[in-house]
């Protein structure tokens, strides 16, 4: 999910392809899975984004009743997933579409850098003020994180950017009859049953199977078992340093913690947020308050 290289797609052994938005709190809360994925599979991962575009206006949310204050006062009902969230009512419902075509800008503009562009309008989207389509907060927001975000901002309306965004969104209304509407992880929000985030697909030649809407990490790991037996998994790490060592833009505590655990057993976020702490002390970490939370990162 960090990028592409011709190394990369050679290592490759499964495609996966994640259909997300910015601005969906479930496509949010499953960040963590999708880490311990990368972690124990690396490589042998080709992974494709591609962007729902939940709300073409925010009308569409007015009229089904949502306001600033019942938005926010969702979002604390998702902790129990353990990413960080600060539930203060923005200052207007948004639309989701300015966010995903700069996404699919990144994309298009540098390959790879997709991902990080989405998880850090996610992180703003839950944890900051940010209104998703107001352009200059989007820019803002995107520059903090490190990417050129006037950049990607000013390409939110080019030809090529709206055609990508316009394939991506017609891709994901393809849900009809699918593994996932059966489960009723599919959803038909404006003509078309589409899948919803965090969809993820998992393909092998001609071999597909579908874990739609969110999921746990267990559910993803026994996909990918039974699609690919000689898959290598890396096991968890001993010191959650590696973890840091190998998502150098930070992890929130659940994914580390995710990342920490062993096969089926619980995930322990305190003993990890202090493993971390540990790391602050020696010199070899950070601690970035996150909402109600933090993001940790590596020193050195």
């Amino acid at each position: 999910m960090h990028g592409s290289s011709t190394l990369r797609a050679m290592s490759a052994r499964l495609d996966v392809t994640v259909f997300n938005d910015p601005g969906c709190p479930w496509g949010y809360s499953a960040i963590p899975q999708l880490r311990a994925l990368e972690w124990r599979y690396g490589d042998q991962l080709a992974w494709r984004l591609v962007l729902i575009g939940l709300a073409e206006d925010a009308q569409l949310y007015i009229d089904r009743g949502y306001s600033p204050v019942r938005t926010a006062c969702g979002w604390p009902s998702f902790r129990r997933f353990g990413m960080p969230f600060a539930p203060v009512p923005k200052a207007r419902v948004s639309a989701t579409a300015p966010a995903c075509r700069a996404v699919v800008a990144a994309r298009i503009d540098a390959p790879g850098s997709e991902w990080g562009v989405h998880r850090a309008l996610q992180l703003a989207q839950f944890t900051t003020p940010l209104v998703l389509e107001d352009e200059a907060w989007l820019a803002a927001a995107l520059t903090g994180a490190g990417f050129d975000g006037d950049a990607l901002v000013a390409r939110i309306g080019d030809d090529d950017v709206t055609a990508a965004y316009e394939r991506d969104r017609v891709e994901t209304r393809t849900a009809a009859d699918t593994p996932g509407a059966l489960q009723g992880k599919t959803a038909n929000s404006d003509g078309l049953e589409r899948y919803t985030a965090p969809s993820v697909v998992f393909e092998r030649a001609d071999q597909r199977l579908e874990a739609a809407g969110f999921q746990s990490l267990e559910a993803y790991d026994v996909l990918l078992a039974n699609l690919d037996p000689g898959l290598v998994r890396r096991e968890a790490p001993e010191d959650v340093g590696e973890i840091l060592a190998r998502f150098s833009d930070g992890v929130t505590t659940r994914e580390a913690a995710l990342i920490a655990t062993r096969g089926n057993d619980a995930v322990d976020d305190l003993a990890v947020e202090i493993a971390l702490i540990e790391l602050v002390a020696e010199g070899r970490a950070r601690r970035v308050a996150l909402g109600d939370g933090a993001l940790w990162t590596p020193i050195g």
